[in-house]
């Protein structure tokens, strides 16, 4: 992957700055709108690097890393990097799952091992997900949206890696907020358990990541999957 570079962010803040090109005739833009945009594409690029190292503080963590050892390779100290990541994140035992959902996660884990992945992404999810019919497929179909062609789609953004899959594998920050959000919607819901279409609603509405851009191209955007899910509410 190549990163961009700052004149790939320079042009991306004069392309989508449109307040700084208002119509007027003015000679100058106005710097400060673009300013402001480009503080804007700063504060994403800069979520996007915590997420990144914060997934991999979640496998140091998981695999038995002390947070003196983490601390070294970020150059705090163990208290500065305990404060900032020290929240352990929650975990979703089969308990709080329905049997279709923990058929997915089945799918879903076998999927990071098939890929020699040691991160379960959105990818992941959505490939368990749609892997045989659920309460998921049935919220894609009365969206518009064919779930064999979600999980075709989706399959083809599995890259396969260079590691030995662990037993334990970390999820990752988008992963794991759209498993936050599905819990939420089935609280929502009056529903004890997580099922397969909370998780799917909840991968739609982070706005982020792989699955969220493949549910976009085949039909499943949130906006679709909401007004299906309201109609057979």
């Amino acid at each position: 992957m190549t990163l961009p570079d700052l004149e790939d962010l320079i042009a991306e803040v004069d392309r989508t700055c449109d307040a700084a090109h208002a119509p007027g005739g003015q000679e100058q833009p106005d710097w400060l709108a673009l300013l402001s945009a480009a503080v804007g594409v700063s504060g994403r690029l800069q979520a996007l690097a915590d997420d990144l190292v914060e997934d991999y503080v979640e496998h140091c963590r998981l695999h038995g890393r002390s947070w003196n050892d983490i601390g070294a390779v970020l150059g705090v100290s163990r208290q500065a990097v305990q404060q900032r990541f020290h929240a352990p994140h929650k975990r979703y035992p089969p308990e709080v799952m329905t049997d279709g959902l923990q058929q997915a996660m089945r799918h879903i884990k076998r999927a990071a091992v098939a890929h020699r992945n040691n991160y379960i992404g959105t990818e992941h999810l959505l490939w368990g997900l749609t892997a045989e019919e659920n309460s998921a497929t049935a919220l894609l179909e009365a969206a518009g949206a064919r779930p064999a062609d979600v999980h075709r789609a989706v399959g083809e953004r599995l890259g396969t890696g260079a590691s030995q899959a662990a037993e334990r594998i970390a999820w990752t920050p988008y992963s794991r907020k759209a498993m936050a959000l599905a819990e939420e919607r089935a609280e929502a819901a009056g529903s004890p358990l997580i099922d397969c279409a909370h998780l799917l609603l909840g991968l739609a509405a982070i706005g982020r990541g792989v699955a969220c851009a493949v549910l976009a191209e085949t039909g499943g955007s949130m906006a679709a999957l909401g007004e299906a899910a309201r109609r057979d509410a």
